[in-house]
């Protein structure tokens, strides 16, 4: 019974380290979705303001298909970005967009979100989130601001349950903390500094570059890791004593991280406090979501090992695969500022 209750925790424990030694470093932050502006400038004539993300120096193999009767007043420019590929353009077309679909075609083989923005000349305006499993959308008139909400809730759970990076600290924070209560404050510190930041960063009154940002995240990950070794040895630091003010320290340069994810979007003119506010709810949410996934996990873990040594060797392994997944995003990220 005990060799078989060894082998069933020696299989979750190697999964769970076999997914975390191979998530791509290009996963971290790649969840970002296209983005489709359609203003309407006079009468059944729109400006186009059309950029899908770069991976890997590659452009989004998504293509933008407008409804027939369409017609182009201007040929589209392009302008390339750090993170992606902007392209701008006047169309026309009789009647308007109003009832027409537009289609991404391409869309399904990503794993890609467009959020479409389209501003009618009356005031009327609509913010639209398209899927992959669904890559068209149909021009409505105005969805009112409940709508731009919904889209930016999603968005932002999206981001964070596909920012590995970000999802590794957390993890790292719950491997630190020992009892509820401390996590609770943590997470809470955590949250309460990413969300000044976001909103600082978002509304321009900080701005710093994206490159040293996401190299310093790396680090942060890569110090709470060697902290939990630390700790494991019985040897104390301010991160075992108050781990709320670490994650308070470090929380405020993720949220610059999230501020760079919500820029690459482009926030929609008019909705800059809804949409602020609903990506963050969104980044919460799921947050809450892989808390509970990962306390589960343990739960079933602690369940499965035969000894609490098994258990303890378990935490070790999944701190030393976190501390090299952040070695190697730090290595990378630096290299690429002279790249």
């Amino acid at each position: 019974m005990i060799r078989r209750r060894q082998g069933q925790s020696s299989l979750l424990l190697g999964i769970l380290v076999a997914v975390l030694a191979h998530l791509p470093s290009a996963w971290a932050h790649e969840a970002r979705p296209a983005y489709l502006e359609l203003t309407e400038t006079a009468p059944g004539r729109y400006d186009v303001l059309w950029r899908t993300p770069l991976l890997a120096g590659m452009r989004l193999p998504v293509v933008l298909v407008f409804p027939k009767g369409v017609r182009n007043l201007t040929e589209p420019t392009q302008r390339v970005l750090p993170d992606s590929l902007l392209e701008r353009q006047v169309i026309e077309v009789d009647g308007g967009l109003a009832g027409k679909r537009i289609d991404f075609t391409g869309l399904p083989g990503t794993i890609t979100d467009v959020l479409v923005r389209v501003q009618l000349d009356d005031g009327a305006y609509s913010t639209t989130l398209v899927r992959p499993s669904r890559p068209w959308i149909e021009i409505t008139a105005s969805q009112g601001p409940l709508a731009v909400m919904g889209a930016f809730v999603m968005h932002g759970v999206e981001h964070i349950l596909f920012g590995y990076d970000h999802l590794l600290f957390v993890l790292a924070l719950i491997l630190i903390v020992r009892s509820v209560r401390s996590l609770l404050l943590t997470v809470t510190a955590f949250t309460v500094a990413h969300s000044i930041t976001l909103a600082l960063a978002t509304l321009g009154v900080v701005r710093v570059p994206g490159p040293p940002v996401e190299a310093a995240i790396a680090l942060s990950i890569l110090l709470l890791a060697c902290e939990i070794i630390r700790m494991r040895r019985g040897e104390t630091s301010l991160t075992a004593r108050w781990p709320w003010a670490v994650a308070f320290a470090f929380g405020l340069l993720h949220g610059l991280g999230f501020a760079s994810a919500l820029a690459a979007i482009g926030l929609p003119r008019g909705d800059v406090p809804q949409a602020l506010f609903a990506f963050n709810v969104g980044v919460e949410l799921g947050q809450l979501i892989f808390i509970a996934a990962v306390l589960a996990a343990m739960s079933l873990a602690r369940r499965l090992a035969a000894t609490p040594r098994m258990a303890s060797i378990a935490r070790l392994s999944v701190t030393y695969a976190i501390g090299a997944l952040a070695a190697f995003w730090l290595w990378e990220r630096v290299a690429a500022f002279w790249a």
